[in-house]
């Protein structure tokens, strides 16, 4: 059982990769299940609005599902960008999509994309960042924290990475909120494949959550090119089994689904 809880395609702004040659390479790899998780923002003045078109996107779902159907599992998710901000604008753009999964993200700081946001001086840059994560965790109607340290992808080559016990309030604070409102958070692999040299979140974060009695737990690529699909996941398997978790999630219709770990494998393709 195989699970990529996190897919771009060329329905986000930042993505070339066609639906279905992702799920080609999904089958291909021996995955079982896959949620698409397009970028999507209602705030003007970023780089991801107006891109998605809800109605194209659903529909090649549909015929993707029909195309694999008895192959591959497909679900169809959204990553909104800050969805603390212009909730209801969110709420009203959202109302009637029959989506399975919403992850939420801070990908800019001020309306900034992140790598200005570290050229700011004076600031502690990840206390402000986390600050804003947890006015999301707060806020937003989001079933899973995307990338929750994100950061650190643009600021290891800058200021480099954070120590837990710096920030240890404001994350737990993040974590804390999160079990509260059922939300979870996900083991994303890109940290793997870039700069970063980790996931996100850290194998601290991810421990710290799970003493806490974290449960909600999902794992994805992040992934933004074809040959990404499913990358890193069974390392991330293992951490997430080294950290002490106990099952992952799957999503349907917005209800987590425990899939447990000691029944979870994944045969390298």
């Amino acid at each position: 059982m195989i699970y990529d809880y996190h897919v771009h395609t060329n329905h986000s702004f930042d993505s070339r990769a066609v639906m279905s040659d992702v799920c080609a390479e999904a089958v291909e790899r021996g995955l079982q299940e896959i949620c698409f998780t397009e970028h999507y923002a209602v705030n003007p003045v970023l780089p991801t609005y107006g891109h998605l078109d809800f109605t194209q996107y659903l529909a090649e779902i549909e015929r993707c599902k029909q195309q694999y159907e008895g192959k591959l599992i497909i679900k169809a998710g959204i990553e909104l960008c800050e969805p603390h901000y212009m909730q209801t604008q969110y709420e009203e753009a959202l109302a009637h999509q029959p989506l399975d999964f919403i992850l939420g993200s801070v990908h800019n700081m001020n309306e900034r994309k992140l790598r200005l946001f570290l050229a700011q001086e004076g600031i502690d840059h990840y206390e402000l960042y986390f600050r804003e994560v947890l006015h999301m965790v707060q806020h937003a109607d989001i079933d899973i924290i995307a990338h929750l340290d994100l950061l650190k992808r643009y600021a290891v080559g800058n200021i480099g990475n954070y120590k837990l016990s710096d920030y240890e309030d404001v994350i737990e604070a993040i974590l804390q909120t999160a079990i509260t409102r059922h939300i979870g958070i996900e083991i994303n692999t890109s940290g793997w494949r870039g700069g970063a040299g980790e996931p996100f979140p850290s194998r601290e974060v991810l421990q710290l959550y799970c003493q806490m009695g974290g449960e909600l737990l999902t794992i994805g690529s992040d992934s933004h090119f074809v040959e990404h699909t499913g990358a890193e996941i069974s390392d991330a398997i293992q951490l997430a089994k080294e950290c002490g978790f106990k099952a992952i999630y799957t999503y349907n219709q917005r209800q987590p689904q425990a899939v447990a770990l000691d029944k979870y494998y994944f045969d390298k393709k």
